[in-house]
């Protein structure tokens, strides 16, 4: 009888687990989209326009693909290119501040 029960709350359990991971998927990035731009900012703030330029193009150019993909409501797309985004932010910060600290 235990295990009947035990049963039940495990499929409704994975149950949930499906329906949260589904909605993180079909929800608009607006966290990551948030994140992305201030990296943007910060880089941008830090030299990163003249001490690291390709970096921060790629930042650019990634943030402008999740901003198309957001549009088109393809937010898993817009996610992973908000990430990529951010994480090219940051490395132009980190080469901005590597650059200034040669000089």
């Amino acid at each position: 009888m235990q295990l009947a029960g035990f049963n039940t709350i495990l499929k409704g359990l994975l149950i949930t687990v499906v329906f949260s991971l589904a909605a993180c998927e079909t929800s608009p990035p607006v966290q990551e989209m948030s994140d992305a731009r201030q990296a943007i900012a910060v880089a941008k703030e830090a030299g990163a326009a003249e001490l690291a330029a390709f970096h921060l193009k790629a930042a650019e150019d990634y943030l402008e693909s999740a901003q198309r993909a957001l549009n088109d409501h393809a937010y898993t797309e817009a996610r992973r290119d908000a990430k990529q985004a951010k994480a090219k932010a940051l490395d132009a910060l980190q080469a901005s501040e590597e650059s200034e600290t040669d000089k």
